[in-house]
C-alpha cells in the first residue's frame, strides 16, 4: 500500500479544495467580523525552499542504506522538506514562505520492524537523533527536528500490515504505519471497526495515534486510542519492548500505557494488538439546538453521568453556529417553508438559530439498542431547551466530517490565521475555562478576530473544549502574532485548570508550559523513562520533556 500524503503547502489531496455553497455570503460574514484582508502567497513548489545541505557523511548514509536498502534512503532538498514539518499553522506559514529553518537531514523508509530497531542501533552509536514519522499531521511540532545536531527521520509507511486478525478476540495486530483509510477499508471486509476517527483521520496513522494519546469524533463510545490498545511492540536503541498479548493483567505499572503518549521519545512504535468492534448495523446522529452553550453542555453532561453511549455527543457555542450557518446555503423551496416554520417555532421558546449552540448526538450498534438509546435520550433532553433539528443535521456533519482543514488552507490563502487549539476539564469547571481562553485570545487577538469553541469528547466527568480562532495576519509578523495568541491561551489554560492538551500532544509547541502543568517531580519520571531506553538521547529531542532533563548524545 502506498501512503497518502498531504500536499507540502497545506492539508490533503493535490486538486481538492474547501466547497463553499454560497461564497458571496461567506465573505461577507467574514468581512463582517474580521474586516478586509490580503491575498496571502506562497512560493510556487518544494523545489523553491532553501535548505542548508544534509550534514550526514557519505559513510553513515552508506550504513543505513545497508539495512533498509540503498534506495530507502533519501537525501533531496524537496524530500527532505517534506518531512521536516508538520501541519500546524506555523508550520504551513513557513513552508509556503520557502522557510524549511531546520530540515533533517536524511530520510530512511524500513518496510520491517528488524529494520527500525537497526536503523535506532546504528543512530545511537553514531550520536544521530532521529524522529519517526507518520502520516505528518502533527499540530504541535512534533516532527520538527532540533537545530542542532544530525537528524535522521524514519519514514514508517513500510510497515502497514494487517498483520492477523482475530474474530474470536476480536483483535487485530496492526502495524504501525498503516494509515487510517487502509485500516478502517481492511478491518471493515472482516466485520470489524477501530472506530477511531480522528479529524486528521485520511491522512494519520497507529503510530501516530498511539505515541500522541490521540483521541477520535467517536470516542466516547468507542474509547481513546489507548482505550484500544492490548499490547504493543516499541524498538528502541539497544532492544525492543514486546508487551503481553493478554486482556488485562496486575503485573505492576501498565508498559502499554507507558508507551501511549511517549511521542518518539522513548522509541518507535513498530506493531500493536488493537482491540476491534463489530461494525455498527445502525449510525443514527441527529441535530438539537439549545438557548445557551451552557445548557447544551449540561445535557451532555446528564447524557454521560446517566450511562448513556452515544457514538458522538458534540455541542458548538454560539460564535462557532454563527460561523457554520454562514458557510451553508441558504434553503430553498419546500426546505425554506420548513425551516421558516422552525424558526417560527423555535423563536416562541426563546431560541435564535443563529445565537443558539447546536448539539449533534449520535448513537451506534443495532438497531434496536439504538432505538432505545434515542428514546432514552429524548427524555433527557425535553429537560432542557432543546429543539430537534432531525437527522439532516447529523449527516450534513458526517458528510464532512473530514473537511475542516481544507478550510484553514483556503483561509490561509485570504490572509488570514486560523487555528485550533484543545483542552479538557471537569463539568464544575467547564464553562470558566471556557470562558476564560476565549477571553484571553479575544485579547491577544484584538476586536477583529474570532474565537469559537465546541465540545468534542465527553466522559462522565468532564469534557474537552476545542476551540478555533481566526484573525487577519499581521504580514510579516505572522509567526509572532501566532505565538501572542497561542502563549494567551496555554497560560490560561494551566492558570485555569485545564489539561495541557487533550489529544494533540505536547511535542515542541506545548513544551515550555510542562513542568507547570506535571509538577518537577513528573519531569523527572519522564527523564528517567527515557534516560532507562534511551541514554544517547537520540530518540526525537525536544520533543514531550527538554534536552537538559532527558539523555544527552554522548
Amino acid at each position: 500500500m502506498t501512503m497518502r500524503r498531504s500536499r507540502w503547502w497545506g492539508w490533503g489531496d493535490e486538486g481538492k479544495s474547501y466547497h463553499i455553497p454560497d461564497p458571496e455570503r461567506f465573505w461577507e460574514f467574514v468581512r463582517s467580523r474580521l474586516g478586509p484582508t490580503d491575498a496571502s502567497p506562497r512560493v510556487e513548489s518544494l523545489e523553491r525552499c532553501e535548505l542548508r545541505p544534509s550534514r550526514l557523511p557519505a559513510s553513515i548514509l552508506a550504513a543505513f542504506g545497508s539495512v533498509a536498502g540503498n534506495s530507502a534512503v533519501l537525501t533531496s532538498n524537496t524530500e527532505r522538506a517534506a518531512f521536516s514539518l508538520g501541519k500546524s499553522y506555523r508550520d504551513l506559514v513557513r513552508i509556503r514562505a520557502g522557510e524549511v529553518p531546520h530540515p533533517t537531514d536524511a530520510i530512511v523508509q524500513p518496510q520491517t520492524g528488524d529494520q527500525v530497531g537497526a536503523l535506532l542501533d546504528l543512530a545511537a552509536r553514531e550520536g544521530v537523533s532521529v524522529i519517526p514519522f507518520g502520516g505528518g499531521s502533527s499540530v504541535v511540532g512534533g516532527v520538527e527536528p532540533e537545530s542542532d545536531g544530525h537528524v535522521l527521520t524514519i519514514d514508517m509507511a513500510g510497515l502497514s500490515d494487517v498483520a492477523k486478525i482475530d474474530p474470536a478476540s476480536a483483535t487485530a495486530v496492526l502495524g504501525a504505519g498503516i494509515a487510517g483509510p487502509d485500516l478502517e477499508r481492511q478491518l471493515n471486509a472482516a466485520g470489524f471497526t477501530l472506530g477511531h476517527f480522528p479529524q486528521s483521520f485520511e491522512f494519520s496513522t497507529l503510530g501516530g495515534w498511539l505515541a500522541t494519546r490521540s483521541s477520535g469524533q467517536n470516542s466516547t463510545l468507542y474509547g481513546r486510542i489507548e482505550n484500544r490498545v492490548e499490547s504493543l511492540r516499541l524498538a528502541y536503541p539497544g532492544g525492543l519492548l514486546a508487551t503481553p498479548e493478554v486482556p488485562a493483567a496486575a503485573a505492576g505499572s501498565d508498559l502499554v500505557q507507558v508507551v501511549c503518549g511517549s511521542e518518539g521519545s522513548l522509541g518507535i512504535i513498530t506493531e500493536a494488538r488493537m482491540r476491534l468492534a463489530r461494525l455498527p448495523a445502525e449510525r443514527d446522529y441527529r441535530g438539537y439546538a439549545f438557548e445557551s452553550f451552557g445548557e447544551g453542555v449540561a445535557a451532555a453532561r446528564e447524557l454521560m453521568q446517566r450511562g448513556f453511549h452515544p457514538a458522538m455527543v458534540r455541542v458548538s457555542d454560539e460564535a462557532e453556529t454563527e460561523s457554520t450557518l454562514a458557510m451553508r446555503p441558504p434553503p430553498t423551496g419546500i426546505a425554506s417553508v420548513v425551516e421558516s416554520a422552525g424558526r417560527w417555532y423555535m423563536a416562541r421558546r426563546g431560541i435564535r438559530l443563529e445565537s443558539a449552540a447546536i448539539m449533534i448526538l449520535g448513537f451506534e450498534g443495532e438497531k434496536v439498542s439504538v432505538d432505545h438509546q434515542w428514546s432514552e435520550a429524548k427524555r433527557v433532553l425535553s429537560g432542557y431547551s432543546a429543539f430537534s433539528l432531525g437527522g439532516g443535521a447529523g449527516r450534513a456533519w458526517q458528510a464532512s466530517r473530514f473537511e475542516a482543514p481544507y478550510l484553514r488552507d483556503l483561509l490561509l490563502d485570504h490572509g488570514i490565521l486560523v487555528d485550533t487549539l484543545e483542552t479538557a476539564t471537569t463539568w464544575g469547571n467547564y464553562e470558566t475555562l471556557h470562558a476564560a481562553v476565549r477571553d484571553a485570545l479575544s485579547t491577544a487577538l484584538g476586536e477583529r478576530s474570532v474565537v469559537m469553541a465546541h465540545l468534542s469528547h465527553s466522559y462522565s466527568d468532564g469534557g474537552s473544549i476545542y476551540f478555533t480562532f481566526l484573525a487577519p495576519q499581521e504580514r510579516g509578523r505572522e509567526v509572532e502574532q501566532w505565538e501572542r495568541a497561542k502563549v494567551a491561551a496555554t497560560d490560561a489554560i494551566i492558570q485555569h485548570g485545564g489539561a495541557l492538551s487533550h489529544h494533540h500532544g505536547i511535542g515542541s509547541d506545548h513544551l515550555p508550559w510542562m513542568e507547570s502543568y506535571i509538577g518537577s517531580e513528573g519531569m523527572q519520571v519522564l527523564a528517567s523513562l527515557k534516560t532507562a531506553l534511551d541514554p544517547a538521547g537520540v530518540m526525537n529531542p525536544g520533543k514531550l520533556l527538554p534536552r537538559s532533563q532527558g539523555a544527552s548524545r554522548g
